[in-house]
């Protein structure tokens, strides 16, 4: 375990307030944003010329964001280090004709997002998040954070075989959220969004809408020691590496350029021009090289300098199930941050990269585990492989050891957030 004395529990309060302010993407990278801003950081335009003055710049696109500080003195060749995160988190997501019921009930039809788990979104107070898009092409943010709907889950008495033989949800029939009664009326939700958001119904042309679970983060156990809450997986990471990336700037002159590139749709594959498989980071660092005067040959020779952390969250060894985990390898809560290592290339980590990390961690006084499968069990991917074959950038993986991944309410050691974020500016600074 750490040293106590050491742990600011102001930034885990800080994170829950985070957590509880971003049930959506879109909220996730205002609020990164607003951070960004109160930090001297200023959003740019894709659409606009950059120039190439240093500072603090972003750029929004939907869900993802991109934030790099160009410091003093900064070359073309300069080479970037970069926080990687993702922004997105499994859940239940709204269709685009949401109004439907049965037997009396008025209910949403949701589509299932990611490889959320499923049982732990039943009986459970649910709220509504996202964003409309206007008739001009502006959005909207939509937060319901109230107990507005809700998946219920068949009584025992009409399964009595549950306890016995596990529970089979079927993700067509048995996740269709209740939110009152009476006849289905088509047009019901997004009028009753537009009144939220306070806009004409007529003018909303299009919504990104999920339900998000309304139960504020919360620490847990005898001494506080932990903290339960939703969508750390993976809002953590991009919590820790908004703040790496502002006390970064703060420092003075780093000797690369540090970035926090955020991105959406992890959970379904990054496939998309806000996630990690699209061109979007590329783009803004190219553009970023160009912007201060390089050539096609510099953008070339800052990435073989480049060197990137993919930060996400990885598994907890779990007390009920060990037998899961690899015998070797048990990551602990309050542990500190962990460095996920597949041969197979699931984490892009090499020995290189562990050197890298590892020198962050003793830089910033921040104890680290290692993380590795069960080769009896397949393991999970992130961003970093992605970033790597994409960018041909040197990437490592890297995260915070939670339990309950993917689900509604995820479990975490109320230290780590802390350790995370003191090792991810040690990298940024350099």
């Amino acid at each position: 375990m750490t040293n106590s004395a050491r742990f600011d529990r102001g930034h885990t309060d800080d994170l829950m307030s985070f957590l509880a302010a971003s049930p959506s993407p879109y909220h996730a990278v205002a609020n990164a944003a607003e951070r960004l801003e109160k930090a001297g950081f200023r959003q740019v335009a894709e659409v606009d010329a950059w120039d190439g003055e240093s500072g603090g710049k972003y750029v929004l696109r939907g869900g993802a964001i991109i934030a790099w500080y160009v410091p003093e003195g900064a070359s073309a060749t300069t080479p970037y280090r970069i926080v990687g995160a993702h922004t997105d988190s499994p859940n239940l997501r709204v269709k685009p004709i949401p109004d439907t019921g049965a037997r009396g009930w008025r209910q949403i039809a949701v589509e299932i997002y990611g490889g959320t788990l499923l049982n732990t979104w039943l009986d459970r107070d649910l709220g509504l998040s996202g964003r409309v898009t206007l008739r001009d092409g502006s959005n909207r943010l939509v937060n319901v954070d109230r107990a507005l709907l809700r998946v219920p889950q068949l009584a025992v008495h009409l399964d009595r075989s549950v306890n016995s033989e596990g529970l089979k949800l079927d993700k067509q029939r048995h996740m269709t959220p209740i939110w009152g009664l009476g006849e289905v009326a088509e047009g019901d939700l997004i009028a009753f969004v537009a009144e939220e958001t306070g806009v004409p119904a007529e003018d909303i042309k299009g919504w990104d809408l999920m339900v998000h679970s309304i139960e504020p983060p919360s620490y847990l156990g005898r001494d506080r020691e932990l903290v339960a809450g939703p969508r750390m997986d993976n809002l953590l990471s991009v919590h820790a590496g908004t703040a790496a990336l502002t006390a970064a700037a703060a420092s003075g002159a780093p000797t690369s350029i540090p970035v926090l590139a955020a991105f959406d749709h992890e959970e379904n594959g990054s496939q998309s021009d806000t996630g990690a498989d699209g061109p979007l980071l590329g783009t803004v660092l190219e553009r970023s090289v160009f912007a201060r005067g390089g050539s096609y040959e510099d953008r070339a020779r800052a990435f073989a300098g480049t060197i990137c952390l993919s930060s996400d969250t990885g598994h907890a060894v779990h007390p009920n199930y060990s037998e899961r985990h690899e015998p070797g390898h048990h990551p602990m809560p309050n542990g500190g941050p962990i460095l996920k290592v597949n041969v197979n290339q699931r984490y892009a980590t090499d020995g290189s990269g562990r050197a890298v990390f590892t020198a962050a961690c003793e830089r910033a006084d921040v104890p680290w585990q290692s993380f590795v499968s069960n080769n009896s069990m397949p393991c999970g991917t992130t961003i970093g492989p992605i970033t790597a074959a994409r960018h041909g950038i040197a990437t490592v993986d890297i995260g915070v050891a939670i339990l309950s991944m993917h689900s509604a309410r995820e479990l975490c050691g109320a230290e780590d957030p802390y350790l995370l974020a003191n090792a991810l500016t040690a990298f940024l600074e350099g």
